[in-house]
């Protein structure tokens, strides 16, 4: 099952960042990405020793790579010259998607969605206009692929993640999506979890530092 939610993850993640669609390989897929820091991602859907080392082969300067393993076992299987980012490694969450209600925003703050190039963005805002909230999605198949969610410092602590997510995961319903995947930061997992969120594995990052 995770190899599955792991393509859709990095197709869904392709549509939301505005990159090219991801090129298929027997191992799994590679993104576009065309940043300074990052010039390209590249997906391992299964997390066996071949398949990571085919992924590894021809490396290109700045070019990140992405397994749902363990830190320590992907390291195992690292060539030399790519590294484990410990800072950038996260967690592969999913979740099968329910009717959670209309979520409501505390008193002060407005939530506005708006959809563009298949991407669906939810905004919440302060009394003073100002950015308080956001998170975003795209839906590939029956799968919601969920990016990019974020409380701004200084309004956290008020339910306003809590808010978003709900948002998104009634806009997913209503696109016809069935579950919903994403990569959490440590602090993001505390979130989801909460809303029924499962941890299905780590989501290790890797990089080309020669």
């Amino acid at each position: 099952m995770v190899p599955e939610l792991v393509r859709a993850w990095a197709a869904g993640w392709a549509v939301s960042r505005g990159t090219p669609p991801p090129t298929a390989h027997p191992w799994g897929c590679v993104i576009e990405v065309g940043l300074p820091e990052q010039s390209e991602r590249r997906v391992v859907y299964a997390t066996e020793a071949d398949a990571v080392r085919a992924a590894c082969a021809g490396p290109v300067p700045y070019a990140w790579l992405k397994t749902a393993a363990d830190p320590d076992e992907t390291a195992r299987l690292l060539p030399r010259g790519w590294v484990v980012d410990e800072e950038d490694t996260g967690h592969f969450m999913a979740v099968d998607l329910a009717p959670a209600g209309p979520p409501e925003a505390p008193p002060g703050y407005a939530v506005t969605v708006t959809a563009a190039d298949g991407v669906l963005r939810v905004r919440v805002t302060d009394a003073a206009g100002g950015p308080a909230a956001q998170g975003q999605l795209a839906v590939v198949g029956d799968v919601a692929v969920v990016d990019r969610v974020v409380t701004e410092e200084a309004h956290r602590r008020r339910g306003l993640g809590r808010v978003v997510m709900r948002t998104l995961t009634e806009r997913a319903l209503a696109a016809g999506a069935f579950t919903a995947v994403l990569g959490a930061t440590d602090d993001g997992r505390a979130l989801y979890e909460t809303l029924g969120w499962k941890r299905h594995t780590a989501l290790t990052a890797c990089a080309y530092r020669p």
